[in-house]
């Protein structure tokens, strides 16, 4: 698929969603320079989390890939509301995934791939990144899944 990623997005019939509000003391993206850093994501759709609950027991690991890619999109949008569109974005250079799993779940990287897969469909190869897929104990919310995205700026 050709195009800049709003076009990509377009294309998809996606419509990017609104920024989800800081459940804390944070603002959803920064720019330092010619990066902008997302801060973690939680899969939200309108409002509502996709699911809850631990990978491997509560979530399912197709369910919880779902999510990332979710919380990933979450990310796009407060990277075009920092930087007044998603054009601005010249490439993705980080993704961190983190999914809150009991101790004998190792399935992270497979999980982590919703969100990865996601951004090289928007952003084609300056959508490819280095990537940590981390597992852990609890995430707010009870969330199955948190993202965070660090992009280059155009």
């Amino acid at each position: 698929m050709s195009g800049s990623p709003e076009e990509r997005l377009q294309a998809l019939g996606m419509t990017l969603p609104a920024v989800v509000p800081p459940l804390a003391a944070y603002v959803p993206a920064v720019r330092s320079g010619s990066l902008v850093f997302s801060a973690g994501q939680l899969p939200f759709s309108e409002g509502v989390l996709l699911a809850t609950g631990k990978v491997g027991v509560d979530v399912s690991p197709e369910t919880a890939a779902d999510c990332a890619r979710q919380a990933a999109f979450n990310a796009l949008a407060a990277f075009a509301a920092e930087l007044g569109g998603l054009n601005a974005i010249g490439r993705i250079v980080k993704v961190t995934v983190f999914v809150a799993g009991p101790p004998h779940f190792t399935g992270q990287p497979t999980v982590a791939n919703g969100a990865s897969d996601f951004l090289g469909t928007i952003f084609g190869d300056d959508g490819r990144h280095a990537r940590s897929a981390v597992g852990v104990a609890a995430l707010p919310l009870d969330a199955p899944v948190e993202v965070e995205v660090i992009a280059a700026v155009a």
